[in-house]
């Protein structure tokens, strides 16, 4: 496919939320991978500030990540119809279902999830009530508002805390990734501390039971009610945990795929991960991240990402490459998808 012929794909990058330099490089890696014979690519950056910027697609005037510079464009100029856009914001205002619902108002095909899917999924207090309602396993878990948290009668939470999940807990913002805010806490004293850090992200907090298991991550790809997995990953942690360095930084962490399963094993986490992909309405492409406890309560779930990490040595591409599709050739079926989506979509609006 060539000329006129060429889908005309948007790279949506940058953001508003704290994981918006982890975007620009995602964004710098898929914009050298799409298949310039069979895509029109356009790059929009949005600033910190919230402004759409239309930033040059030659890769080669780039270091490792996007710069958001050029001219500010109206956000409806942009979502044109023939476009797909590819959203590449991780984290509020980008992964949560805001951004999804300007698109489906804006009437153009986009990759992954839709505004259902992409909120509940990123919202960690709801997405634990969504899978104790389908019966998924997980650890044990709290959530709790900053309201409670303040004030003489907070102490007597940390404690109520305390004492329901053991130690280790990790305390995490209820709506970030990336391990942005996320503290391992080992002992009582150190719960204000990490609970003070969360809240510089969110007002809202999840609190887990820490685990002694196996990470194991699979990649989802296809429409809600067909989906496959691809091959799982396991993860072995650098860091005390799979923190933000582990995550983005080339040889800290180490990744085992596919991981060093049964053949059962294998299977019963990929039969999982759809499970779950299904539960929360996901659309295009999910990480489902679980604990592996064993000998213990077995398959138990983390949570599920609808923007996962997409650098090349993120693990949802690599898994995809391990399973016999590589980087491009993913980026092609998942501008598919968001097609097909679409047209089923707008088929159901027009009854």
């Amino acid at each position: 496919m060539s000329g006129p012929d060429r889908t005309r794909l948007v790279v949506l990058f940058g953001g508003q939320s704290a994981e918006h330099d982890v975007s620009r490089v995602t964004a710098r890696h898929v914009l050298t991978a799409a298949d310039p014979d069979r895509y029109d690519l356009v790059a929009i950056g949005i600033t910190r500030e919230g402004d759409w910027v239309q930033c040059s697609t030659d890769v080669a005037t780039y270091g490792d990540a996007l710069e958001i510079s050029g001219d500010t464009v109206n956000p409806f100029s942009v979502l044109t119809s023939g476009s797909v856009v590819f959203p590449l914001l991780h984290g509020p205002m980008g992964e949560d279902g805001t951004l999804q619902g300007l698109l489906e108002i804006a009437g153009v095909p986009f990759v992954g999830s839709a505004v259902l899917g992409s909120s509940v999924s990123m919202d960690k207090i709801i997405a634990k009530h969504v899978a104790d309602a389908e019966g998924i396993a997980q650890t044990k878990w709290r959530g709790i508002h900053a309201n409670e948290l303040t004030g003489p009668a907070s102490e007597a939470v940390l404690d109520e805390i305390g004492d329901e999940l053991g130690f280790p807990i990790f305390v995490k913002p209820a709506n970030m990734g990336s391990s942005i805010g996320v503290s391992k806490v080992t002992m009582r004293g150190e719960l204000r501390a990490a609970i003070d850090d969360a809240l510089r992200y969110d007002e809202w907090l999840v609190l887990e039971e820490g685990v002694d298991a196996r990470e194991i991550e699979v990649a989802v790809l296809g429409h809600t009610v067909t989906p496959r997995a691809s091959v799982p990953g396991e993860i072995v942690p650098g860091a005390d945990f799979y923190d933000y360095e582990d995550k983005y930084a080339a040889g800290v962490a180490q990744l085992h795929i596919p991981a060093p399963l049964s053949e059962s094993e294998t299977e019963q986490v990929r039969e999982l991960a759809c499970r779950v992909f299904r539960a929360y309405r996901a659309e295009g492409l999910s990480r489902v991240d679980f604990f592996f406890e064993s000998p213990g309560r077995g398959w138990l779930l983390n949570e599920i990402n609808t923007i996962p990490g997409f650098t090349p040595i993120s693990m949802y591409p690599q898994m995809w490459q391990a399973s016999g599709l590589p980087y491009r050739a993913l980026i092609d079926e998942l501008v598919g998808l968001a097609i097909e989506r679409h047209a089923t979509v707008s088929r159901y609006r027009g009854a």
